[in-house]
């Protein structure tokens, strides 16, 4: 007997399983984000910042990431969730609010293995001396009160 989803996540990933995304682990990335994202959806700075932080995490994955398939499943099962209340409007703005997010993504998407690496150089090329004067910094920047 097949239980149906009534959360977002859940549905989610029944949809994503259902239409052949079951191993884009990259969507539980997006997906685990998304509330954060539509909460803050109305404080551009803040939306930013979520978007910054789950393109690190997205740096991490291998492969192809089509963030027009996270629109797909997240439309189909925003659907499912609220069938009676869905309509065109919805359909509308939630379109807009993922397309708004794939373009804050799509500027950041692949520059993190370019700064590591940069990082990386940067960081062998120091002195011990100059380390520990730069860890004595953060450390006293981290924890000012």
């Amino acid at each position: 007997k097949t239980i149906v989803p009534t959360t977002f996540p859940d549905m989610f990933r029944f949809n994503s399983a259902v239409m052949g995304f079951a191993n884009r682990a990259w969507m539980e990335e997006v997906l685990k984000s998304f509330d954060v994202m539509v909460v803050n959806a109305s404080n551009p700075q803040r939306l930013q910042e979520e978007c910054d932080v789950l393109s690190l995490l997205l740096a991490k994955h291998k492969g192809d990431i089509k963030l027009s398939e996270f629109k797909a499943v997240m439309l189909a099962s925003l659907r499912a969730v609220v069938p009676k209340s869905w309509d065109s409007e919805h359909e509308v703005a939630w379109t807009w609010l993922w397309e708004h997010i794939e373009r804050l993504l799509q500027d950041n998407l692949g520059l993190p293995s370019g700064h590591q690496r940069a990082l990386s150089k940067l960081i062998e090329g120091l002195e011990e001396s100059e380390m520990a004067g730069i860890r004595r910094e953060i450390y006293t920047q981290f924890f000012v009160v």
